[in-house]
């Protein structure tokens, strides 16, 4: 991307760069995480535990990758290495379809490390746009792309199970992983002598706010992503298809409510920080009440808006809280943090589940949302520069 393109041409190239990138990362990403551990169990007949540990993996390789590596990488060579996870990511859609009982476990810890170096990347080549209203729109714009992945790629999946098996599955999404080839040679990582590396951020304000942020959703979401079809079943006794149908309208409403904040972006956080959270709160409640298949769909909708605006409010805080020279560095922590969540939650929800069911181990996940809440409220609540300017500021 050249900076001397007039604005808005500039705007109009990241933006289409930005929704490709993000539609071939998040479809074939989805399908991976929620493919792989089916594949595991019914192709290569795989024991509980192991199937677990596949998906474990994963998300082992990402963490590393963001953690570990792509917080050290200079700009020059980062956009080398984000071309080269592009490919890679490709080809081991193409080796999953090969795959046996130990190569399985190489490909995912693999395909972990490319997503790892892919996701922060991503984030912060739109988080450089040079004008500040422009950034925030594009992060919202970007957020509108992985909800519009989210509601394609299990689509598309659900579809294609229809004609064909688990294997087979993962040819399919090559070519969307060829998109993503093709749309890294236009991600810009601007050169800057001064970027900040390693674990000195972690005491940065954008990051500790995004931190606490994205927990008060992808607590409850890391759970939901494992055990949501699994409750319905056992809860309302429908079929699979109806099991898994709640996503869909889920993603839809995160994507609907995605749009809206890209085409209004938030100026002022600290009412979608209340809100957002509070109908969390809300929903994970009454999860022990529920009482037909029908509201458990509704409420499922509802939770589809905070997991559609806490996500662009928490790239807005690193956008914000964080220098030019620490975003790069802020992204790779953040992401890593999430995908630590991912792989530590479930295991936390399925220990307890046998002593208390279900319903009281979803609402339980609400202690973690009001805790997270009260930090940000207590430490950034009268930051201007990080929330916003507001009259109404808590004294």
């Amino acid at each position: 991307m050249n900076n001397q393109v007039p604005g808005k041409k500039l705007f109009i190239l990241y933006s289409t760069v930005l929704i490709l990138m993000g539609i071939s990362m998040r479809s074939t990403n989805n399908m991976v995480v929620t493919t792989v551990p089916l594949f595991s169990k019914y192709v290569l007949n795989f024991s509980y535990i192991a199937t677990a540990l596949v998906t474990a993996i994963i998300y082992l390789g990402t963490v590393l990758a963001t953690a570990f590596l792509n917080p050290l990488l200079k700009s020059g060579l980062r956009k080398k290495i984000f071309i080269i996870a592009n490919f890679a990511l490709t080809g081991f859609l193409l080796l999953y379809y090969l795959s046996g009982d130990v190569s399985v476990f190489i490909i995912s810890f693999l395909i972990g490390i490319a997503y790892g170096i892919i996701l922060p990347n991503i984030i912060t080549s739109a988080s450089l746009y040079p004008n500040e209203r422009g950034r925030e729109r594009l992060l919202g714009i970007y957020a509108v792309g992985l909800s519009f992945s989210l509601v394609f790629g299990p689509s598309l999946e659900t579809y294609l199970l229809t004609i064909i098996y688990y294997r087979t599955l993962f040819l399919f999404f090559v070519p969307l992983g060829i998109i993503g080839i093709i749309t890294s040679f236009f991600m810009e990582f601007p050169e800057n002598k001064k970027e900040t590396h390693g674990g000195y951020v972690w005491h940065n304000k954008g990051f500790i706010s995004s931190v606490l942020t994205i927990t008060t959703y992808n607590v409850p979401f890391a759970a939901l992503t494992v055990f949501l079809a699994i409750f319905a079943e056992t809860r309302f006794h429908v079929s699979s298809y109806m099991a898994y149908l709640p996503f869909v309208f889920f993603f839809t409403v995160s994507l609907f409510t995605r749009i809206y904040l890209s085409i209004r972006p938030i100026r002022n956080l600290r009412i979608p920080l209340i809100i957002a959270p509070g109908i969390t709160i809300f929903a994970l409640a009454l999860f022990p009440f529920l009482p037909n298949y029908t509201d458990f769909l509704i409420l499922m909708m509802v939770l589809g808006i905070p997991h559609g605006s806490i996500f662009p409010i928490s790239t807005v805080q690193i956008a914000r809280g964080s220098t030019i020279e620490e975003r790069n560095a802020v992204n790779s922590y953040y992401y890593a943090y999430n995908m630590s969540l991912f792989m530590v939650i479930p295991l936390i929800f399925a220990a307890i589940i046998p002593y208390i069911g279900f319903e009281k181990t979803f609402a339980i996940l609400i202690i973690p949302i009001v805790i997270s809440l009260s930090i940000i409220v207590k430490k950034y609540w009268k930051d201007n520069d990080l929330m916003g300017s507001n009259k109404a500021v808590i004294k």
